[in-house]
């Protein structure tokens, strides 16, 4: 009754779009009464059963909708792309595969808990197409995770039918591949619905594992209202519409004199008025009111990053160790923080900053992870909706492009979206300078730069290495960890033994100076030092530390103080995040400069292997020369 009424609003334009379930409700409906009401259940686009059976409130749903404030996304984000924890609901995001990791990781958290409990995700058999589905069943296998796959397969993906998604006979077959136990069920009777989702559940309480669950359904309109069905033959379509799940079960209860023609009509007129009702208090509802601040506000959970002050104790630390004892610290204040990355366990990872710490901590929470980096930022993020913090390494800062939609889409958006917290650090190790060429050797950071929600931190030295690794701990957001290779071992420093933390958001300066200023940070602050100790001027440095968000009043002082400024950076000049300094710089500063910004570099070149070509790429190659430039303008 919902859907034809939205049917009715969408042609009103009371509403933007609408994806309809009818012909498949029995799916959604039957898995959500099965499991228990706190357990999550991640839905996708046609799965209003689910919604309506977890009692959300009609007002809210349609002010949803509407993009009215009483919905869950503050009109920030349309139709059932939100989620409700209170009501143990995640919506998706349009990328379809991503909400199986996510609830891989909730599954996690159950299991990290002793919690006797499950998750569930939704999928179409379009989505299984995706190379999330393989990432997050593989996962879920081989940690056996309590969670439960349920794939709708409605014959179509919009408008591609499913002898062009996949070859198998069954896609419950592919469970095979991983290990896992599945089932094919019909998805349009809502009893075998129900009764196979509540055995499963029941089963894996006890006794976690994954398992994939096969529905076959349709839809009897299209993927969404504009689309149509013109591409569905006629006979498929008068096939299934005599087996639409509502009339049929309707027909199966009357018959079996459960219920009666009269109650019928007293259940329509009763749902008729509450439709009525919770459409009423969306239209009164208001819009949301366009304020800037509250914009930029919400773009990440609340955190006053505070200065723990630095214990009195020194040691000499190489930049490696220091990171390695933040971790440790960090694992030993925050008791459920989980480590996630490939060979990290009893091998310590590629480079051995948690050599020990499986022993030390146990392998459930330092995990060796497959090589699946999407998934991994997944469950990330699904440990964060249980509590948990995490932190994810990738093995080279490089490999991240395979985990690029979770962190950009998922991450980055989410307490925007619907006010869920990412509670996810992401360790970076990058940087060239050791000859491991393209793909193992990039400096990434500006992938990220432009992301608004991320966090990102690059530091230049061991203090920091280890005080800003800990301050992101504290920090509820998501936040990327860049981490230099070419420092691990090259670079020293005494180090604050103990706990403390490095404020997130507030750059540093290394030198001061009155001639002219670099604004750097991670590498760059070593080679400006090495270019300033060999310069007649006196040149001030600047370490930003962090990107985002960028320490704007320190960045002010600088240039208002030395009036010259070379932007400094490692990654390529175009694209770079030197590019939108020198922007802020001249458009914010014009009057206090006495030269044009200047930006030094690496080439616009992918980093070479061979030490020559290497050197020559490295932005410190001319950075001697843009410094005279600068200072003789």
């Amino acid at each position: 009754m919902i859907e034809e009424k939205m049917l009715i609003l969408l042609r009103q334009g009371k509403i933007s779009k609408w994806f309809s379930g009818i012909g498949q409700e029995a799916i959604a409906v039957g898995v959500t009464l099965a499991l228990e009401n706190d357990e999550i259940i991640f839905p996708m686009h046609r799965n209003l059963g689910v919604f309506t059976s977890r009692k959300i409130p009609l007002d809210r749903l349609f002010g949803q909708w509407q993009g009215k404030m009483i919905g869950f996304t503050k009109g920030r984000d349309r139709s059932f792309h939100f989620g409700a924890l209170d009501y143990a609901t995640v919506g998706m995001i349009s990328h379809l595969g991503p909400q199986l990791s996510l609830a891989s990781g909730v599954a996690l958290a159950h299991k990290l808990k002793k919690e006797k409990k499950v998750s569930l995700a939704f999928t179409g058999e379009g989505g299984t197409s995706e190379g999330e589905f393989h990432e997050a069943l593989n996962v879920a296998a081989v940690w056996q995770l309590p969670v439960i796959f349920v794939i709708e397969n409605n014959g179509y993906g919009l408008s591609t039918p499913v002898s062009e998604q996949y070859r198998c006979t069954h896609l419950s077959d592919r469970a095979k591949g991983y290990g896992m136990k599945s089932h094919r069920i019909d998805g349009n009777n809502v009893l075998e619905v129900y009764q196979t989702i509540f055995k499963v559940a029941k089963s894996i309480r006890k006794k976690p594992e994954p398992i994939l669950i096969e529905c076959d359904t349709f839809r009897l309109r299209g993927h969404e209202e504009a689309s149509g069905t013109k591409y569905v033959p006629k006979d498929l379509m008068a096939y299934w519409e005599k087996k639409d799940p509502v009339v049929n079960f309707e027909k199966y209860l009357l018959g079996e004199d459960v219920i009666s023609e009269n109650e019928i009509h007293q259940w329509r007129s009763q749902i008729k008025l509450e439709i009525e009702n919770g459409l009423r208090l969306a239209a009164e509802a208001d819009l949301p009111q366009v304020n800037v601040g509250q914009e930029i506000a919400d773009l990440y959970a609340p955190h006053l990053s505070k200065h723990i002050e630095s214990p009195s104790e020194l040691k000499e630390m190489r930049f490696i160790d220091a990171i390695s004892d933040g971790l440790d610290q960090a694992m030993q204040k925050h008791s459920e923080l989980v480590l996630m990355g490939q060979d990290i366990a009893d091998y310590g990872g590629v480079f051995k900053i948690t050599d020990g710490f499986a022993e030390k901590y146990g392998k459930e929470r330092v995990r060796n992870t497959p090589l699946c980096e999407s998934a991994i930022v997944g469950i990330g993020l699904g440990l964060s909706m249980k509590g948990i913090k995490s932190m994810v390494e990738m093995q080279f800062a490089d490999f991240v492009t395979c985990g690029f939609n979770q962190i950009v889409n998922n991450l980055a958006k989410i307490h925007y979206r619907w006010g869920a917290n990412a509670d996810v650090v992401i360790r970076m190790p990058c940087g060239g300078g050791v000859g491991a060429g393209p793909f193992h050797s990039q400096t990434n950071e500006a992938w990220f730069f432009k992301t608004p929600g991320l966090k990102i931190v690059y530091p230049s030295n061991a203090t920091d290495a280890k005080g800003l690794l800990l301050a992101a701990f504290e920090d509820p957001n998501p936040i990327l960890f860049f981490e230099h290779k070419g420092l691990y071992r090259s670079h020293s420093q005494e180090v604050p033994l103990g706990y403390y933390s490095t404020p997130i958001g507030e750059a540093r300066t290394v030198k001061e100076g009155n001639d002219a200023c670099i604004i750097t940070y991670g590498m760059g602050v070593h080679w400006a030092e090495k270019a300033t100790k060999q310069s007649d001027y006196d040149i001030e440095i600047l370490d930003l530390r962090s990107l985002a968000p960028l320490d704007y009043e320190a960045i002010d002082a600088t240039v208002k103080k030395c009036n010259r400024v070379l932007i400094l950076h490692e990654d390529s000049l175009l694209g770079g995040i030197g590019g939108e300094l020198a922007a802020y710089i001249s458009e914010h500063l014009f009057e206090h400069l006495d030269a044009p910004v200047m930006r030094c570099a690496s080439m616009d070149t992918p980093i070479p292997f061979d030490k020559g070509l290497e050197g020559q790429y490295m932005a410190n190659h001319i950075l001697e020369d843009k410094l005279f430039q600068l200072l003789t303008y």
